[in-house]
């Protein structure tokens, strides 16, 4: 079935494609020797990581959405490519997995995977809620996988293949258990499972375990009253063991959203929903936290770990690790526990001449056999009510009351920080009672289609939060476009803003927008973030018609980040705290002046020193430099300009900056309350960006 689905493979025209196209969609990679976080700026929630020989393989949740258990693969930790699912769909006789009979699996699909390899194959682990523990293996990466259901009360867990041939389970939250597994992933061993970390040790879940110079060794993240990952270790894998929170507080001046809430789980339509209020000073689960950790071929270590990122859903970032009294501590020396947003890509051997590409090719136009792997149906679909014929998407309409109900509905992750999707629709086939468009599944969704009633074609725009339905004359908001035979859809969406709205047109160039900007949240009820459907359904609770998709475009309008850095350009440092330009004052120190002061002091050039750094040459001659004496935040300007600081531009998109010392990994930045001058001891951005150290260039 998979092969009717997805391509096993990327063929050779699609990589050229993805690496031709490469500035116009999201690589984390900036072609300088750095990356920049997200490594993906989609959704790819619990990450787990592995390397085998010279390969990375990286594995995430997939929940409801099948096929389910994605795998990247990666040579440099920086440039990812999708190259695999473990399963095309759910393979229980239950109608929850297919949305039959009223019946879902939202956000209880599968989740928190753990990758490993051993034994000459690889083992992919993970929980179906309701249906216990199941793993996946195969000898070749890119499948076929072999299921197991092993059943058992194991969830969020870790294996750990240990010296001796035993194979360990280790999971739960807060109190956390170690169980022995059975060599055939038949299901655990009777009578093995045992405490190994007690209740009230503050270890959350999402556990990572390693076994290292004969040492034990367990990443884990506890969300009360915040995100925070924490690593204890032992000599043995059954305890005691001490605990040390390895990173906390990095949230990359991204604070928390608002959430969904609800009563219930998938409401009809009538209900009411609110969306909490945005607390910009609030971490939450904003901050990188639950993830794995690999070493590269040279010894060095790095860790994959996600964080919530608004409307997008959770993202997965690169973070190097820096030992510390043996314990594997997130960051650079001098500012443990905190990461950069833009670093030196890792330095492993055979990838200095790969060049950016995107982990998906997010457009179709259906030419082909198969759908793009990035793809994915929402629940397990019909495949006798869909089809690809004459370079075009057949959907039947089913019967649904919403969209959330609407079987086949076929969906990919929303790509940030800002995307359009376009989808051109035919409605010749439809019948009475079809509803067809382009829709955002998330909790509440919403849609922009078209509603066949009799002979008659309205367009219409839903949106669950408000329940408004709001319905337009079609010919004459098109301007009169014939039957209508053909429109073509438009969802926009600032997702790092948490806003969406639809537009239509009738030839494909001219668009008006319809219905209102709509607010987005996270939500716990799917646990996803927003994703783009192309759907049909019929309202009368009959088979309808068919509608028929073709070229579908994703247009991503801040993946080209070539000129973020303003090298060589003078420019104004504005600190978002105050508002305020920066002040190279006369007798040598940093401080800030009024907003209209345009003064050469206010003047500053980025120098190129290659690879993402700078230095930074005030108009009348100055470097800014760190005397080395002192406190440590000491900021002073010198003419001599083998004494300038060494910045590693972190690059914060919208032409929003920080400054990270090369010498210190600490930041530069203002107090916006207590009248000092600049100083180079800042560990970070805070949630909200306004501690003083995150600016504003013009």
């Amino acid at each position: 079935m998979i092969k009717k689905l997805f391509s096993l493979s990327i063929s050779l025209f699609s990589a050229l494609w993805i690496n031709a196209q490469a500035p116009t969609s999201w690589t984390a990679d900036n072609g300088n020797g750095t990356f920049t976080n997200p490594l993906l700026y989609d959704e790819f929630s619990d990450p787990d990581i592995i390397r085998v020989g010279d390969d990375y393989y990286l594995a995430g949740t997939t929940m409801h959405s099948v096929p389910g258990l994605v795998i990247l693969h990666s040579k440099d930790l920086v440039n990812w490519e999708n190259i695999s699912y473990c399963f095309d769909r759910f393979d229980f006789k239950d109608d929850a997995f297919s949305l039959k009979n009223g019946k879902e699996v939202y956000g209880q699909g599968i989740w928190a995977p753990c990758i490993r390899y051993a034994n000459g194959q690889f083992y992919l682990y993970s929980n179906i809620n309701g249906k216990g523990l199941q793993c996946y293996t195969s000898k070749d990466i890119h499948g076929p996988w072999v299921h197991h259901n092993m059943q058992g009360k194991i969830y969020d867990l870790s294996v750990l293949f240990d010296d001796d041939g035993k194979i360990y389970a280790i999971h739960g939250y807060g109190e956390v258990h170690c169980t022995e597994l059975k060599p055939d992933m038949s299901g655990p061993i009777e009578s093995t499972d045992k405490v190994i970390i007690p209740e009230g040790s503050a270890v959350g879940e999402g556990h990572h375990m390693y076994k290292m110079n004969g040492m034990y060794y367990l990443i884990s993240t506890d969300y009360k009253p915040n995100g925070r990952t924490i690593c204890s270790r032992s000599k043995s894998i059954w305890g005691p063991y001490e605990q040390c929170v390895i990173t906390a507080d990095e949230t990359f001046g991204y604070h928390a959203v608002g959430l969904t809430d609800w009563k219930g789980r998938i409401v009809p339509d009538g209900s009411k929903f609110k969306i909490g209020a945005e607390d910009k000073d609030a971490t939450a689960c904003t901050n990188i936290h639950q993830g794995g950790i690999v070493q590269t071929q040279k010894g060095d270590w790095y860790a994959l770990l996600m964080m919530d990122f608004h409307s997008v859903g959770r993202t997965v970032t690169l973070a190097p690790i820096t030992w510390k009294d043996g314990w594997p501590m997130i960051g650079l020396e001098g500012n443990l526990g905190r990461a950069p947003r833009t670093w030196l890509k890792p330095d492993i051997p055979g990838t200095e001449n790969i060049k950016p590409y995107a982990a998906y090719q997010r457009n179709e136009n259906f030419n082909g056999k198969t759908l793009g792997r990035v793809w994915q149906w929402n629940h397990n679909p019909d495949d006798k009510k869909w089809s690809i014929k004459g370079g075009k998407f057949q959907l039947k309409a089913l019967p649904a009351d919403q969209l959330m109900w609407a079987r086949n509905s076929l969906t990919q992750r929303v790509v940030g920080p800002r995307s359009i999707y376009t989808v051109e629709l035919s409605t010749s086939k439809m019948k009475d009672g079809d509803v067809a468009g382009i829709g955002n599944i998330n909790v509440p969704c919403s849609w922009l289609g078209v509603v066949k009633e009799g002979t008659k074609i309205k367009l219409r725009c839903f949106e669950q939060l408000s329940n408004d339905t709001i319905d337009y004359d079609a010919l004459n908001i098109m301007g009169g476009n014939g039957k209508m035979n053909k429109l073509y859809l438009r969802m926009v969406g600032d997702w790092d803003n948490n806003i969406m709205h639809y537009a239509v047109s009738g030839d494909g160039v001219n668009f008006q927008q319809v219905g209102h900007k709509m607010k987005l949240s996270y939500q716990l009820v799917t646990f996803q973030g927003s994703r783009v459907s192309l759907f049909a359904f019929n309202k009368n609770k009959v088979e309808g018609g068919i509608a028929e998709f073709d070229n579908f475009t994703c247009q991503e309008l801040d993946a080209d980040r070539s000129k973020n850095i303003p090298l060589g350009k003078e420019i104004r440092i504005i600190n978002l705290a105050t508002g305020k330009p920066m002040h190279a004052q006369p007798h040598g120190l940093l401080y800030d002046t009024s907003e209209k002061d345009n003064s050469m002091q206010t003047k500053f050039k980025v120098i190129d020193k290659g690879n993402g750094k700078i230095i930074l040459q005030c108009a009348d001659g100055r470097y800014v430099f760190t005397s080395g004496m002192g406190l440590p935040g000491d900021v002073r300007l010198n003419k001599d300009e083998s004494k300038a600081e060494v910045f590693m531009w972190q690059d914060y998109l919208n032409k929003e900056f920080m400054l990270m010392s090369m010498r210190t990994h600490t930041y530069i930045g203002k107090s916006p309350t207590t009248g000092s001058p600049y100083s180079m001891d800042y560990k970070g951005a805070d949630p909200a960006r306004r501690n003083g150290a995150v600016f504003r260039w013009e």
